[in-house]
């Protein structure tokens, strides 16, 4: 079975649970933005949990279904239809040979997830099937899906129909949105007032927002500590001498705008990090519009931990419900 893609909507790759093992390389472990949202749309159809699906931006693409399939969305809001009659989202939906998946304008967040009983089957690259556009690699032919191309799907295994996930375990963003980091090894760096202003403060998603990275914008300028740059650091009190760069953490090039590095960034870099967003919150982050209202709520590691067994807890429940 094949998917005719009419049109692909924006920016709309094929993604998984990503490609971990690499990142010592340069590779990323890319991967879906809103990671609940694509475990819940493959439950929902039967697949493994980390299973290849499609993730659309703000537009979603136009379907065509060469043979019967049973099919999901799940992430931010966006009106689905079959045949131009409207479906519920984050529910087991059926559809027959011939029929189109379409959308309509998107109501709230910022990603959907679309899975396919067998799963999106194009060919694995270094362990995942996830594209990783910059590096043209994994995915369809390593990039963004287009008008004509055709989607291999796998063999589907047996799945309920009509099962739908709970509102209750469909984690959404809050508004203003909030966002719980651990401050960071570079957390010294900046003077106590800045330390207060930037989780007291207020920020905004600037357009700047993708699989690399979220830009904000709106708070105070950060101070610095006074110090003797370290040779190789430059001259900007923002730069270091050359870091890894943890998974979610936050860079802020200037002192300026904070940049939480996301699933396609690079490893490392020459700018201090003020700390890391936890794993929990990271699903979040993919479901932000731009200019949307957004904390940093500051949390110690114990409540990080808490919070992933939180997450735990909650994908459970999901399994639970669609079990």
């Amino acid at each position: 079975m094949t998917i005719k893609v009419l049109h692909p909507g924006l920016s709309t790759t094929v993604q998984d649970l990503g490609r971990p093992g690499y990142f010592h390389l340069g590779i990323p472990v890319g991967g879906a933005m809103d990671r609940l949202a694509l475990r819940a749309a493959n439950l929902l159809v039967g697949n493994d949990e980390g299973a290849a699906c499609l993730e659309a931006v703000f537009i979603g693409p136009q379907l065509e279904f060469t043979a019967p399939a049973r099919i999901a969305v799940t992430g931010a809001e966006m009106p689905i239809k079959l045949d131009g009659v409207e479906q519920p989202g984050w529910t087991a939906l059926e559809v027959k040979a011939g029929q189109v998946l379409s959308f309509d304008y998107l109501k709230s967040g910022a990603r959907i997830i679309i899975a396919v009983s067998g799963g999106i089957d194009v060919p694995l690259a270094l362990g995942s099937r996830s594209t990783y556009p910059i590096g043209a690699l994994g995915g369809f032919k390593g990039r963004a899906i287009a008008a004509g191309d055709e989607l291999p799907v796998g063999a589907a295994s047996s799945s309920k129909p009509g099962l739908s996930v709970p509102d209750a375990l469909r984690r959404k963003p809050g508004h203003p949105a909030e966002l719980r980091v651990l401050p960071g090894l570079y957390w010294h760096r900046i003077l106590p007032e800045s330390q207060a202003s930037f989780f007291a403060d207020q920020w905004k998603v600037a357009p700047e927002a993708d699989r690399m990275g979220y830009r904000f914008r709106g708070g105070q300028a950060l101070k610095f500590v006074e110090r003797e740059q370290p040779f190789g650091a430059g001259s900007d009190p923002s730069n270091i001498v050359d870091s890894c760069y943890p998974y979610g953490s936050i860079q802020v090039p200037g002192g300026k705008e904070p940049i939480i590095l996301h699933r396609d960034a690079v490893s490392g870099g020459g700018y201090f990090m003020v700390g890391t967003v936890i794993s929990a919150d990271m699903d979040l982050i993919g479901q932000l519009q731009p200019n949307m209202p957004t904390r940093f709520v500051e949390i110690d590691m114990d409540g990080a931990l808490a919070a992933r067994a939180d997450r735990k807890a909650l994908l459970q429940k999901i399994r639970a419900a669609l079990a």
